[in-house]
């Protein structure tokens, strides 16, 4: 039965995947996530349905258009099997549970900015204000009431610790050291994980980043990098462990 539901997971994952790549790339940009349809970006071909088989497609068609043989990039197939991954992850994680509607909402708004940040330095306030809303209606469902309005405090508290880094960080580099999208993600990173545990991702997120942007740096120094995947990483990394400051404190005991 568990078989079951990861391979039933890990292919609504790669669905929802690919839908996410389309956000991500369409909102900063400020087109429509429906229209046009998915195309081929070189030559404007409409992809069928064949071609709009999750992973497979990329397989079959060996990374190229069907239509003008242009190379496909890599990231999507990539960022489609990633959500699958993750939506695993997050069952083994949390189970048949009520939470784990949040925990794959959560995941699925990691997705979308990833896209958005890497490609674009944007993390759009349509995505931000779009789960902020639909994590604090399932919470309000799932907990209650006490339990949802708890949350947006945990999210303000993020926010605004984040909010003093940034200042503090725009003071010792004598430049804007953050985007305001990063501090806006930490309110949610706190609706979700709790005020402790938002703060402990941007920690985790950096020691993750921190050697891949050393790498980037030494090659292209004047290279702009996006912090948003790596907030990402940490806090995703802190969901599917379920870190919690009980386990925390106990550590530190």
């Amino acid at each position: 039965m568990e078989l079951i539901i990861c391979i039933f997971l890990f292919v609504i994952g790669t669905i929802f995947g690919s839908f996410y790549n389309v956000v991500g790339y369409r909102l900063p940009k400020g087109e429509s996530i429906i229209y046009p349809p998915s195309h081929c970006t070189n030559c404007n071909h409409k992809l069928t349905s064949i071609e709009l088989i999750p992973i497979l497609s990329y397989i079959f068609q060996k990374g190229r258009c069907k239509h003008c043989h242009q190379k496909i990039s890599l990231f999507y197939p990539i960022f489609e099997a990633l959500t699958g991954i993750l939506f695993i992850l997050c069952y083994l994680s949390y189970g048949l549970k009520p939470e784990l509607i949040i925990a794959l909402t959560f995941i699925s708004m990691m997705i979308i900015i990833v896209v958005s940040d890497y490609h674009y330095l944007i993390i759009s306030d349509e995505v931000l204000i779009t789960f902020a809303a639909i994590l604090f209606i399932e919470t309000l469902c799932i907990s209650g009431l006490e339990s949802a309005l708890y949350s947006l405090l945990n999210g303000a508290l993020a926010f605004l610790t984040m909010f003093l880094l940034k200042k503090f960080g725009d003071f010792l580099f004598k430049k804007e050291s953050m985007g305001g999208g990063d501090i806006k993600l930490l309110f949610i990173f706190g609706m979700v994980l709790t005020y402790p545990i938002a703060i402990l991702s941007i920690f985790v997120g950096s020691l993750i980043g921190l050697p891949i942007a050393l790498l980037i740096l030494y090659k292209k120094k004047d290279h702009v990098l996006p912090f948003g995947p790596f907030l990402a990483a940490g806090a995703t990394l802190l969901l599917l462990l379920q870190v919690n400051l009980d386990m925390i404190l106990n550590l530190y005991r």
